[in-house]
């Protein structure tokens, strides 16, 4: 299925963090959903993220599909600990973005965490073998 998402032009961009624990969620969430981009519902906001190997997506659910804002190149590589916040350039296309950005953060993280739980890992079929050393035969 074909989605297309229309930008405006570019007003504003930054360099922002993201808690560990929240850029680990995203990654596991591409894991296990394979490579197809992945819509994540913010209900307390009506917004969506669209999230993909490039990219996070933000979008008013309700209206026409302008994004609003983007996260994008992330650095975790960049990281001192893995438990250190990881780095992300955010783009604002829209005048009221940096208003919804307030929120967002900590509003798609509660989404986030019930998606992944929706994709919970399947348990795969593992066999067990006896292990003896070689006086013991």
């Amino acid at each position: 299925m074909l989605h297309n998402f229309e930008r405006g032009r570019e007003l504003e961009r930054e360099r922002c963090q993201l808690p560990a624990d929240y850029y680990r969620k995203i990654l596991l969430l591409r894991t296990r959903t394979g490579e197809a981009p992945q819509f994540v519902l913010i209900s307390s906001m009506q917004y969506v993220a669209v999230l993909d190997q490039e990219e996070i997506l933000f979008l008013d659910a309700q209206g026409p599909r302008f994004v609003e804002l983007a996260w994008r190149d992330f650095h975790p590589g960049a990281q001192a600990q893995l438990n250190a916040p990881v780095g992300y350039t955010c783009i604002y296309y829209k005048v009221q973005a940096r208003a919804t950005m307030a929120r967002l953060q900590g509003e798609f993280y509660k989404s986030l965490a019930l998606q992944v739980g929706r994709h919970a890992r399947r348990a795969a079929a593992a066999n067990v073998i006896s292990l003896r050393r070689r006086d013991e035969t």
